[in-house]
This record gives structure tokens, C-alpha cells and sequence, in this order.
């Protein structure tokens, strides 16, 4: 690794406004003011929002706190675009960070039982503890609450950064990161993740959108048609703690390689899986690791008619259906965001993986690079 690798600004944001003066009332093509988000807080922190679009009028707007993506602008069966992410119109309510909307979840996406883990060369850290005694997304001071730099070389990309320091939140090492968001123009985005670190360390990014294909937040997601590619599933205690079991998902309401409608079982608390997660809030073990060739999962709002289609080259997928969503966050348009009003498609590798040696491996070594893709692409059903 060059020396110079780990040499970062965190203090500088980049800010690039697509050759348009940031003192302009710019509008996205979703409704967002620019002005909304540009803010320099108590320490120091300038914000901005960024814009990528390409040729099919498809458009993505991200903020550089936490990577944020803030809208998804797609069109419906009858031509009309739709923003189908939940997120909020200004810049303000991503400060407070109560919530992981749309957020680069890093270094550790899911949980770590009891904020510790052990390493291969037998070094344990403590973490810190964000959710009960385990460590969630990271810790509270995880990925969605740091300041990215984000470069746009060109109108459909955007490079974001962050430098993890050393003892982040209990994690070993400085890592850097880079995490690349492209369109194409079969209306596809893709999630280009790579990080390298100075130490043996653990990383398990993904990226946490909340989707709602009716592109109207006032709607569940219940009667959205889903499909994943995964025989298998992780079983987990009452803390959503993988038990280190590998299950079917045959005959259970996790069974999904046939699509059917999420709300058909998803009050179904006779199963335990359902019962401890309150709904959908699982590890789903995918048939085909490790190809983005193959179809992860699949996404339909039978009212609009908008598909998501997932690829990934990680081995596994959370399903999670907006459980703890209450209406306390009002978003765009001064929507208020309910309970189930939207589901979380999360590319990942297992929860709690540094202590369960028989999962998929997540630690990082110095002299390798971390690097995996995701693709979202959008369609009509």
C-alpha cells in the first residue's frame, strides 16, 4: 500500500455543483433544492448535494453526510417518474443521524454480538455498543454519520471517500475507503465498494436504502411482490444474533424463491424468525455468491409497476420491512414515514461473522484489498 493512501482531509468536502454556481436556486429533477443542502456545521462541515443522472432521465442525489442517497427518481408503466428511496428534503434532519436512510453502513454493516470480536491472529476489540450490548452498522459514530469527500468526474458518477481512523468506534486500523455510485443507461445503479487498511481489521459495507416502488411513502410495502435467490437463511436468537445455524427457508414465511406479496406472512409470529424480528428483519443466504451475473433478488410494486432487480457479488442479502418505522420522521413532501412503508434490500456478508468462524470470512488484512459491487436496476414489470 503507498504511504501516501491514508493522507485525507477529513476536513474537506469537495464541492462540485455540475458547472452551476452553488448560489443558484437549483431544483433536481425529484423536487430537491440544492440550497437545502448546503450547510457548514459547528465543526467545520460544508454539505452539499450531489447529482447524477443519465440518458434516460433516471436520476440519483446524494449527500456527502454518511454517502447518503437522498432520491431515486424513476419512471412508472405510464411514463411518470417517481422517487422511490425515503429520505428527507433538507440537510437538517441528516445532522441528528436518528435513522440510517440511505446511508454507506460501514466499517461493519448488521450486528456483532456483545461489541467484540477476535481476529484470526487471536487480537480481541471491543467495540462500541449501539444496540443493547451488541454493536450495530458500525457503532453510533458509524459510516452514516461521517462526512465523505465526493468528487464527480463526470455527469453519471461520484467517487465518495472516507479515512476510518485507527480505534473508530473499537475497530483496529486506519482504513481508507472509496465507494463509487454510477448510473447506466439501462437504468441501473451501481455500488462500486473497495478498502484497504494498515492493520488486520474487519469491513462489511452496504448501503441502506429504504424502497418504496409505489413512490408514495403514504403506502406499506406490503403488497410489493419480492423474490430472493436463497434456499438457506441465518436463524438468530431474540437480539437478531446469528446462532451460527445455516436453515431452509422451505415451508417458513422466509421462503421467497417463489415472489410473493411481503405482507402474505409477514404477521406470521408463530414462526420464531418473524417473532424476533417483529417482520422481515433477516439474513438471507444467497443460492449464487459471489456472481453479479445472477439475480439476487427481485423487487415489484404491483400499482406502479416499478421492478428492482438486485446483483451483488456478496453471499448474502437482509430483508428488513421498515419494523421500527412509527411516523416520528416526516420526509419529503412532509410525508411521514410509518410502519412498513418501506423495505431495505442490504448486500452483505453475515451478521456477526468475526465470531463465527464457520461464516464467510470478513476480515481484512493489510496486504489485500476489499472490494465488492452491488448493482440496483430499475425496470418496468
Amino acid at each position: 500500500m503507498q504511504k501516501n493512501i491514508f493522507i485525507l482531509a477529513t476536513s474537506a468536502v469537495l464541492l462540485v455543483s455540475c458547472g452551476k454556481e452553488k448560489t443558484n436556486e437549483l431544483t433536481t429533477a425529484s423536487g430537491l433544492q440544492t440550497s437545502k443542502f448546503e450547510l457548514v456545521t459547528d465543526d467545520g462541515q460544508a454539505t452539499h448535494l450531489y447529482t447524477i443522472k443519465n440518458a434516460n432521465g433516471m436520476e440519483v442525489c446524494v449527500t456527502n453526510i454518511g454517502g447518503r442517497i437522498v432520491s431515486i427518481w424513476v419512471p412508472d408503466k405510464s411514463g411518470n417518474f417517481r422517487d422511490v428511496v425515503l429520505g428527507f428534503d433538507n440537510i437538517e434532519q441528516y445532522i441528528p443521524v436518528k435513522t440510517n436512510f440511505g446511508a454507506i453502513i460501514g466499517r461493519y454493516g448488521n450486528r456483532i454480538a456483545g461489541g467484540r470480536m477476535t481476529l484470526s491472529n487471536r487480537a480481541t476489540y471491543r467495540l462500541r455498543q449501539n444496540d443493547g450490548s451488541n454493536t450495530l452498522h458500525g457503532g453510533g459514530r458509524g459510516f452514516h454519520t461521517r462526512y465523505f469527500n465526493i468528487e464527480q468526474p463526470d455527469s453519471a458518477t461520484l467517487v465518495c471517500k472516507y479515512l476510518s481512523k485507527n480505534n473508530e468506534e473499537g475497530f483496529p486500523g486506519d482504513m481508507m475507503v472509496t465507494v463509487n455510485y454510477s448510473l447506466s443507461n439501462d437504468n441501473a445503479l451501481h455500488i462500486d465498494y473497495e478498502a484497504e487498511a494498515n492493520q488486520s481489521t474487519v469491513v462489511n459495507l452496504t448501503n441502506h436504502s429504504y424502497f418504496n416502488l409505489s413512490g408514495d411513502p403514504h403506502n406499506t410495502i406490503l403488497d410489493h411482490l419480492l423474490f430472493v435467490d436463497a434456499n438457506d437463511y441465518t436463524p438468530t436468537n431474540e437480539e437478531l444474533i446469528p446462532t451460527g445455524i445455516i436453515a431452509k427457508v422451505k415451508g417458513t414465511p422466509l421462503d421467497f424463491t417463489t415472489a410473493k406479496a411481503i405482507g402474505e406472512q409477514i404477521n406470521d409470529t408463530t414462526f420464531e424468525a418473524i417473532k424476533f424480528g417483529k417482520g422481515y428483519d433477516h439474513n438471507f443466504v444467497l443460492n449464487k455468491p459471489g456472481d453479479i451475473n445472477q439475480l439476487a433478488a427481485k423487487l415489484i410494486s404491483p400499482t406502479t409497476g416499478i421492478a428492482l432487480e438486485v446483483y451483488t457479488t456478496e453471499p448474502g442479502i437482509q430483508v428488513y420491512t421498515g419494523n421500527s418505522l412509527d411516523g416520528t420522521e416526516v420526509g419529503k413532501n412532509g410525508i411521514a414515514y410509518n410502519y412498513r412503508t418501506a423495505v431495505c434490500l442490504e448486500t452483505q456478508h453475515f451478521p456477526n461473522s468475526p465470531n463465527i468462524p464457520s461464516f464467510p470470512t470478513t476480515e481484512l488484512f493489510p496486504d489485500s484489498i476489499y472490494q465488492t459491487k452491488t448493482i440496483y436496476k430499475f425496470s418496468i414489470e
